[in-house]
């Protein structure tokens, strides 16, 4: 575990953990950025297909590595109280392995966040996905007092739609939208607090949120 960072002090997401029995999950600091930029360049899928909604890994390198970097300063430049974006690398005996998000607006008040995240080639297959969001989703509901978490994936995606499955998600409509120029079917899910609560595990740990709570809108003292 990397030493802690004295930008804590007025960042105090940088001393935001996540523990699995397998994983860590921390958000990244820009020592990071250099292994996760490297991670995005050996590939996340296959070049015919296409996971995500924007297409970000059409970029050619070096333009795919420098706008990831953009992507976890921007977060940081834009979180606010009322509308954050929480992007967290996922790590495996020192290895960054993978990437999950969770983001909201107005999460004092609505409770709901949505997720997203990907995983390095070299490692799919493997369960990484469903630790990490199974991770995701303690902090949402046990450590933020979260009430609803949504997710969305292609149908033709089927990793991602086994975990969504696999941690209790329901069915939540359809859409289509505009991929590569053609149409693709959306699949939106979501899981309630009292769904969550059948499927969670409680193997996982959460440290340094006390002094994030106010960043994520929220009072000081815990949920009960």
């Amino acid at each position: 575990m990397p030493d802690p960072s004295p930008l804590e002090e007025w960042w105090p997401l940088f001393g935001l953990r996540l523990r699995t029995p397998r994983l860590e999950l921390r958000p990244h600091t820009d020592a990071d950025l250099d292994e996760l930029a490297t991670l995005v360049g050996r590939g996340i899928h296959p070049p015919e297909e296409m996971p995500f909604s924007v297409a970000w890994t059409d970029a050619p390198s070096p333009l795919l590595e420098r706008q990831t970097l953009q992507y976890i300063w921007r977060t940081r430049a834009e979180w606010s109280p009322d509308a954050w974006h929480l992007a967290l690398g996922v790590w495996e005996d020192g290895h960054l392995l993978a990437q999950q998000s969770v983001e909201a607006k107005d999460f004092a008040a609505l409770g709901v966040v949505s997720t997203g995240s990907w995983v390095g080639r070299a490692d799919q297959g493997r369960g990484i996905g469903k630790e990490m969001r199974a991770a995701v989703l303690h902090l949402a509901f046990a450590g933020l007092g979260a009430a609803r978490a949504d997710t969305q994936a292609f149908d033709d995606n089927p990793a991602s739609l086994a975990v969504t499955r696999s941690l209790g998600y329901l069915p939540n409509g359809d859409d289509l939208q505009v991929r590569r120029r053609r149409p693709a079917r959306l699949l939106r899910f979501t899981l309630p607090r009292s769904e969550w609560e059948q499927h969670r595990r409680y193997d996982i740990t959460i440290e340094g949120l006390e002094r994030c709570r106010e960043l994520f809108g929220l009072a000081e003292n815990p949920p009960s």
